[in-house]
């Protein structure tokens, strides 16, 4: 049963999966809390200040027309006051509370930041909400505006809040003082918020003559440097807290310990970008969104350092490299990578206008970087950050400064270490395979209860979904639901997940998987088949076949062990109608215009029956993304293990 955060049983579990090391720097952090409570120094003075790290003439004059296009419409709209966070949309962004969700009506709690309950959504309500306006990335996209325009509103509304923001959140204050990710991203936001202003004539008195600035990016950098992430939380917040310090460091180095922070947050992205990642390239939290949110933020801080020419490790470039051609070998034909872990939609740097993909937009820095390699697939969208990014980061390779690499001859298809494996048919048929490890680190945070689950889409539309992850906070039952292996396209046994939680963002028993066969010829069949030990005395394998001529993909489950109750589950995407006769399946959906269909043949030893947006307890759901949920159906089928000793499932495309 999952925790909520804050309960002694909470703490004592997530103590459990802390090493001597990580204790003793989590009690050097807490005798710091309370000393820093009494002792609040004000920022070193700082004279002569300059800002430098400008773009390099002729930047914006590459930015495409139709990106620039979308990138001056979300600025109006936020000029208007309008935007949408995570499903909840809002009008009042003209002139912002910081401390308001609107999400719930609550307003968090004044005094010192870290005695701000903030895991608690009764007493300081939905503090991802509270959190997204305060990264501060709509400003960069309002300075991105006037950069674009050179019309001024942009920037002078930009200074306007950025005041405010600073006049109602003093060092420690507030809410906004709780988490290094959230001051991270901050501290990357205005390095580009003043690069982007900078042919404004307010643009110095904003930020390097303004001591109130100077003291708020001061004390952002002190935080960083005394609370890092540490042993079981060093995940993508502790790369977006070295992104942050380095990106500060390096554009404004005004501060006397500038050159030891920038020294120490480019040794900190280095060591955790590579345990962050795979060697394949793949993240190991082996959540999709978070290998995005990890390489933007990768790739804004190189920025900053070829801006500022402060050498950058060759390993930070080649993890950075091996990340992109792992996105570009993972996608599907419509450039969407798998829906795998939590996703909540965080970006490391956001100058752009919506209707932007991420992920095109993120091929198209790696072809500007590192050069695209003949099995990429073709990327047609535009984004603004592309020139950007490319105008200040050195190429790779230039001058022979990086180690020879060899990249991949073909398009990867299974990647051992993060076990993970993706199956292609014609016509955009897509199938990735889990054999992975549960999640990165020991608590795991990010992962879900998922091991051999499938997802498979047909022309980019999901037809087996991964159902997504819908929120974090606040609401217990469907943090479950989305994280639950009955949540996933795999087996349940008596009606317990895989492996088990101790809390939103902890396992305290993690699944083990293995991948056991893997054939994927460019034609004819190809083949996975891996196992979990997820059930104690039962195993659980998984084979999956697609078979390219006949357009068909087979998944063969077996049991090994006692007899135990099981449920099998198959998500189906939003657009698929299904309709259920027996243990068939007719699905249906439309693409561009077009009607498709396949055939789900399903085991007949279950008892099938649909489910469809129900709430008690949650099933038949599908979140687009976080806080958004819709309903989508279900197929479960429920029965024993005595007496089979495999169930077979069958999905045929007809067109």
């Amino acid at each position: 049963m999952t925790a909520t955060p804050g309960g002694v049983g909470w703490y004592l579990r997530r103590l459990s999966r802390m090493g001597p090391r990580e204790v003793g720097g989590r009690v050097g952090d807490t005798v710091r809390r309370r000393r820093w409570r009494s002792a609040r120094p004000h920022a070193p003075s700082v004279t002569g200040a300059r800002f430098t790290a400008v773009l390099p003439a002729g930047t914006i004059a590459a930015v495409p027309p139709d990106a620039a296009k979308r990138l001056v419409a979300q600025a109006d709209r936020l000029m208007a006051g309008r935007v949408e966070y995570f499903g909840v949309v809002r009008d009042d962004l003209v002139d912002p509370d910081w401390w308001f969700d609107p999400k719930t009506g609550r307003r968090a709690p004044s005094g010192y930041a870290f005695d701000v309950p903030y895991r608690d959504e009764e007493a300081v309500g939905d503090i991802k909400q509270i959190w997204e306006p305060s990264r501060h990335q709509y400003l960069t996209v309002l300075a991105a505006a006037y950069a674009v325009t050179g019309d001024e509103r942009y920037a002078e509304r930009v200074a306007e809040h950025l005041r405010s923001w600073w006049a109602s959140n003093a060092p420690l204050c507030s809410v906004h003082w709780v988490s290094g990710i959230e001051l991270g991203i901050r501290l990357l936001s205005w390095v580009w918020i003043r690069r982007l202003l900078d042919g404004w004539p307010g643009a110095a008195a904003l930020f390097e003559d303004d001591p109130v600035a100077l003291e708020q990016i001061w004390h952002h950098q002190r935080w960083l440097a005394a609370f890092p992430s540490r042993g079981s939380s060093a995940n993508n917040h502790a790369v977006a807290e070295a992104a942050g310090q380095l990106a500060a460091s390096c554009a404004f180095g005004w501060f006397p310990d500038s050159a030891r922070l920038r020294d120490e947050a480019m040794r900190s992205l280095e060591r955790h970008l590579r345990g962050n990642t795979f060697l394949s390239g793949l993240n190991r939290e082996l959540a999709t969104e978070y290998h995005g949110l990890v390489l933007e933020l990768g790739l804004a801080a190189v920025a900053e350092a070829d801006a500022a020419g402060v050498p950058v490790p060759p390993t930070v470039r080649l993890v950075l490299l091996r990340m992109t051609d792992a996105l570009a070998a993972v996608v599907d034909d419509s450039l969407r990578p798998p829906r795998q872990g939590d996703a909540d939609d965080g970006h490391g740097l956001v100058v752009d206008g919506a209707g932007t993909d991420r992920w095109a937009s993120l091929l198209s820095t790696g072809d500007a970087v590192f050069g695209s390699l003949p099995w990429w697939p073709t990327v047609t969208g535009t984004d603004v950050r592309t020139p950007l990014l490319a105008a200040l980061i050195r190429p790779y390779g230039k001058e022979g400064a990086d180690p020879a690499v060899t990249r991949p001859a073909r398009r990867p298809a299974h990647f051992a270490d993060a076990g993970l494996t993706v199956l292609r048919g014609p016509d955009g048929i897509w199938c990735r395979c889990d054999g992975g490890p549960h999640g990165f680190l020991s608590i795991a945070a990010h992962a879900h209860a998922d091991a051999l689950s499938v997802e498979v889409r047909h022309d980019g539309v999901d037809v087996l979904a991964d159902p997504g992850t819908y929120c974090y906070h606040g609401q217990p039952a469907w943090r479950r639901y989305f994280r639950s292996t009955l949540g996933h396209n795999t087996l349940e046994l008596d009606g317990t997940d895989q492996s088990v939680s101790g809390g939103p963002f902890l396992w305290t028993r993690h699944a083990r998987s293995r991948v056991l066969a893997v054939d994927t010829p460019d034609e004819g069949v190809s083949r996975w088949c891996a196992e979990h030990d997820g059930y104690g005395g039962s195993l659980h394998r998984r084979r999956v076949e697609l078979t390219a001529a006949r357009r068909e993909l087979r998944v063969v489950d077996e049991v090994r062990g006692p007899r135990r109750a099981m449920r099998l589950a198959f998500h189906l995407g939003p657009a698929v109608r299904a309709e259920l006769t027996g243990s068939r399946a007719v699905l249906t959906w439309a693409r561009d215009g077009e009607e498709r269909s396949a055939v789900l043949d399903l085991p007949g030893e279950l008892s099938w029956r649909a489910h469809r947006g129900e709430s008690d307890p949650p099933l038949g759901w599908y979140s687009p993304g976080f806080g958004r949920k819709e309903p989508a159906t279900t197929l479960v089928g429920t029965g024993s293990t005595e007496g089979a000793r495999a169930f077979t499932t069958v999905l045929g495309f007809r067109n």
